[in-house]
């Protein structure tokens, strides 16, 4: 089992002139602890369930590229980029830019998006549930069409709501043929059905629903004529080994758990991830022990 770091917050102590300081530590202690990779939230306002839109928060891919040049080894993406926040075009030319500046590690982490209210807020597009997912689709092809169309072979793209006249990409992406796919969310008659067409990862709610959801996902797999085996399966969670490290054994527990459903990596948020400790308590008494599961 690999363990990713989840950012989902920024209110640490010291407030904005300490931000990216303590950002470049977090970084640097996550991957000296072995994580395998750092994503970061893409909200603008923070959401409810971290504490409201009066919290910090940073935009997503902004901060990617501070973390790029912080950082050597880890994977890098949003969790999960709202598909109607961003042209397609342009956020295919933001992950490829972020793939050629950081050596190769981006990923396109991407779904329905969930937070209305930021997005009334700040003069975002929104639309219904529905039309979010037809939006959420074209846009992985459109993306696709960016990074798999080489030079003098653009042939437009026209869908119902996404448009390229000319899918242009130049730097092309160092990952090829295109940085990996993470489709996020638990949707069984939208979402896992553009996992087993698009994606090179999954991101499910943790609960009991995983099994029948990944029995569900390798179906449609088969019917797309797709390797199941070949698709991540991940979940978030959270992560509290206690400041003195007395609930990693707890922690170790809870990933056993996940595991035995099939789950291969955790992408979680650290409890006090600001003081750095339990970052070096995660890599001594967490990520070595279940790297085996």
């Amino acid at each position: 089992m690999k363990l990713g770091l989840h950012i989902p917050a920024t209110s640490w102590a010291g407030g904005p002139p300490r931000l990216g300081s303590t950002l470049a530590s977090i970084c640097a202690a996550a991957e000296a602890a072995g994580f395998d990779s750092i994503d970061v939230a893409d909200h603008l306002w923070q959401h409810p369930i971290m504490g409201g839109p009066t919290e910090s928060q940073l935009e997503a891919y902004t901060t990617l590229g501070f973390i790029a040049a912080h950082t050597q080894r880890v994977r890098l993406f949003a969790l999960a980029t709202a598909v109607s926040f961003r042209p397609a075009g342009l956020l295919a030319k933001m992950v490829t830019t972020l793939d050629v500046l950081s050596g190769g590690r981006a990923m396109l982490g991407i779904g329905a998006g969930d937070y209305p209210e930021e997005a009334a807020g700040l003069g975002l597009a929104f639309p219904p549930l529905g039309q979010r997912f037809d939006l959420l689709e074209e846009t992985i092809q459109a993306c696709l069409a960016m990074w798999t169309g080489e030079q003098g072979d653009e042939r437009p793209y026209h869908g119902d709501h996404v448009q390229l006249e000319r899918p242009l990409n130049s730097p092309q992406s160092l990952t090829r043929p295109h940085p990996p796919i993470l489709i996020a969310g638990s949707g069984e008659r939208r979402t896992l059905p553009l996992v087993a067409r698009y994606a090179d990862a999954c991101n499910l709610r943790p609960g009991p629903d995983i099994p029948r959801q990944l029995d569900l996902l390798r179906r449609l797999c088969d019917a797309e004529q797709r390797d199941y085996d070949a698709i991540e399966k991940t979940v978030p969670f959270g992560f509290d080994v206690g400041e003195d490290g007395s609930k990693a054994g707890a922690v170790v527990d809870q990933l056993r758990w996940l595991a035995g459903m099939g789950v291969q990596t955790v992408l979680g948020w650290v409890v006090g991830v600001d003081r750095i400790t339990p970052l070096e308590v995660m890599g001594r008494e967490v990520i070595l022990t279940v790297a085996d599961l």
